[in-house]
């Protein structure tokens, strides 16, 4: 389902092919505020003493910057950095030729880091405490291991799933630091900076109109302007406005608050098919012929932000606010239903 989505907040390869439009430093980067501050003053005791940064680990939804951050960091550290995913470090020997081949004070970026292999992520004990690594030699009864010393490094892990990283590993974590949905005023300013990079005009008010469509998200706002971009070069003059930002996102099927079909088949599925609820997910999932873990990670995550679902001990609900943004009558049994959530 995400790679059919526009609107999904997961990477597509068009994100990587357009002139970048990510900042490359702290004073650039907009949002996130309390990180950007924390990481300011990290950063510049680290460069103080002469040291490397502590080990960081950035949670939290798909879209929000985490890559960015990681690569801000090295480049205000001044250190090299090396970009790997936690599904790509398949054995422990993957990870030790990566280990050993960073220089004094570099960062290692591991996204998806909750993917990661627990015999990997073993390794990694000793590397993130004591900048030692283990390894084993041989086989059978001639196999031994030996302790080889590495340069002192900084660790970035980026996870949307935190709960799925073991305690100890996330105990060797020296900052954890949650990104969080941005607002829109600064969904504008992301906007209105990638125009310039683009060398597109846009006018204040469509920068709005994609601000509040790009559900907090600032993958999703440059993903789209890059699309209404196109617009207004085959159908106007170049120029984006609010006229181009509305007959675009109509036709990408978009709504007012950033919905697409697949959202809004989701809440279709709860209000029509099974009154509002509660339901399973796996109701849900079989009822839509979609995976249920695409439903939660993705789907769901934006719709408990807009508070259009509840998500019970029962299962989920459609709340009024869903009934109304489907301009669906609200039964007297899903009415009763949500002032019992209310209550509860």
């Amino acid at each position: 389902m995400e790679d059919e989505r526009f609107i999904t907040p997961e990477p597509h390869e068009e994100d990587h092919r357009e002139v970048s439009l990510r900042p490359k430093d702290l004073s650039h980067f907009v949002g996130q505020e309390k990180i950007r501050k924390n990481l300011s003053v990290f950063i510049s005791a680290a460069k103080q003493r002469d040291e490397s940064l502590e080990h960081l680990l950035l949670y939290g939804p798909p879209g929000l910057g985490k890559t960015t951050l990681a690569n801000i960091v090295s480049l205000e550290m001044g250190v090299n950095i090396k970009t790997t995913s936690g599904p790509a470090i398949e054995r422990p020997g993957d990870l030790a030729a990566i280990l050993t081949n960073l220089e004094k004070g570099d960062v290692l970026f591991i996204d998806e880091i909750h993917r990661l292999n627990r015999s990997v992520e073993e390794v990694l004990y000793p590397a993130m405490e004591d900048y030692e690594l283990d390894i084993v030699i041989g086989k059978g009864p001639s196999a031994r291991s030996i302790r080889l010393n590495l340069e002192r490094f900084t660790l970035i892990g980026a996870t949307t799933r935190l709960g799925l990283l073991s305690a100890p590993f996330r105990d060797r974590f020296g900052l954890v630091e949650r990104v969080e949905f941005y607002r829109p005023d600064e969904l504008m300013h992301i906007v209105t900076r990638a125009s310039g990079l683009l060398e597109t005009e846009i006018e204040t008010s469509a920068s709005e109109k994609i601000a509040l469509r790009s559900r907090g998200t600032p993958r999703i706002a440059n993903r789209i302007l890059k699309r209404v971009r196109d617009w207004a070069q085959v159908e106007s003059d170049g120029v984006i406005n609010d006229k181009v930002v509305d007959y675009s996102l109509k036709a990408l099927g978009i709504d007012d608050l950033g919905l697409d079909e697949v959202d809004r088949h989701y809440l279709s599925t709860i209000i029509e098919k099974f009154r509002g609820g509660p339901v399973g997910l796996d109701t849900i999932s079989a009822s839509m012929a979609e995976a249920s873990d695409s439903l939660e990670d993705v789907v769901e995550p934006y719709l408990l932000q807009l508070g259009f679902i509840d998500r019970t001990p029962r299962g989920r609900m459609a709340t009024s606010s869903a009934y109304e943004h489907m301009k669906l009558p609200m039964p007297k049994r899903a009415a009763d239903n949500s002032q019992e959530t209310l209550f509860n």
